[in-house]
């Protein structure tokens, strides 16, 4: 369409590769995306992926603290633009997604009605999921409950976590984008409204507490909370060696088979590898991240520190 004005909506890497896809195809007017912030030790302003290719290819960059401000809602108002795209952003205040004629169309990284909220790819793996998808909607004044535009899924291999699901979903969302947006501009899309009951899953915001490994479930359930959550956050324990106690991720593991558990916990070398007694069999550990240390494999985690025979997680 000649003359459409779009404003994008977004902040991570995820929103970048559909950002530059949208960018191959349209004219991006506007990109708004989260403020500026310091982090780390030296606490280092740290801009976000959206904003660093929007400098790159000259794109205008909002960076609002507060989407209802008056001023930045008169901003997009006086850009007035056709359509309005979000991709891993906040929830977007009416007056802001009412604007746009053909609307506000988000993307996410699960086949809806299931899987909303924070963090929908770590949640499918979690939970051990064979496939997932990605979905476009149109928003609405409730947080990934609006009408469905299109999907499409995904499988899941083995092999994926949190990382390479990431990066699968990314790119096939990046595509649907450019269907929808197609379908949205030519009236040849009909939205459907999402069934809701009380048995979809849901995926919340990962938190301390729901990323902590809980020993007393099986090895399926511990790798898929391994694999959901690497290589970041990073599902955590705290390993009990000797007198000293340390906070330790685990970001890949295995099934250990052939082993007759012991205790609940019980942190072993076998072999020149770390098992981990859960509650009805172990796993088998590959890489593992002790707290302010670099990620190790299992034999340099063996080699640079002591473990005591009573050594356990919890």
């Amino acid at each position: 369409m000649k003359d459409l004005k779009l404003i994008f909506f977004g902040t991570p890497g995820f929103a970048v590769v559909s950002l530059h896809e949208i960018n191959l195809n349209y004219k991006v007017d506007c990109v708004v995306t989260s403020p500026d912030k310091k982090s780390g030790r030296g606490q280092k302003i740290r801009q976000s992926e959206v904003k660093k290719y929007a400098a790159d290819n000259n794109i205008k960059i909002l960076q609002p603290d507060n989407l209802n401000d008056k001023e930045f809602v008169n901003q997009v108002k006086e850009i007035n633009p056709d359509i309005i795209i979000v991709v891993a952003f906040r929830k977007i205040p009416t007056e802001i997604f009412s604007i746009p004629k053909y609307g506000t169309i988000n993307l996410h990284a699960s086949l809806l009605p299931n899987y909303r909220g924070a963090a929908p790819i770590n949640w499918c793996l979690i939970n051990n999921e064979v496939k997932t998808g990605v979905t476009t909607f149109f928003i609405n004044e409730k947080i990934d409950r609006g009408d469905i535009l299109l999907k499409e899924e995904v499988n899941i291999s083995d092999m994926d976590n949190f990382g390479s699901l990431y990066n699968k979903l990314s790119s096939v969302g990046s595509k649907l984008l450019i269907k929808t947006i197609k379908g949205v501009l030519s009236n040849s899309l009909m939205a459907s409204k999402q069934n809701f009951d009380e048995n979809l899953k849901i995926a919340p915001k990962l938190s301390k507490e729901n990323t902590r490994i809980d020993w007393n479930k099986s090895q399926k359930e511990i790798i898929g909370m391994i694999r959901g959550l690497s290589p970041k956050p990073g599902a955590w324990t705290i390993l009990k060696n000797g007198n000293k106690e340390m906070r330790m991720k685990i970001l890949e593991a295995k099934k250990a088979d052939g082993f007759s558990p012991k205790k609940v916990g019980k942190f072993l070398i076998i072999n020149g590898e770390i098992h981990i007694n859960t509650g009805v069999d172990a796993i088998n550990c590959s890489y593992i991240q002790l707290e302010n240390k670099k990620v190790m494999n299992a034999k340099e985690l063996i080699n640079g520190l002591k473990i005591h025979e009573n050594s356990q997680v919890y």
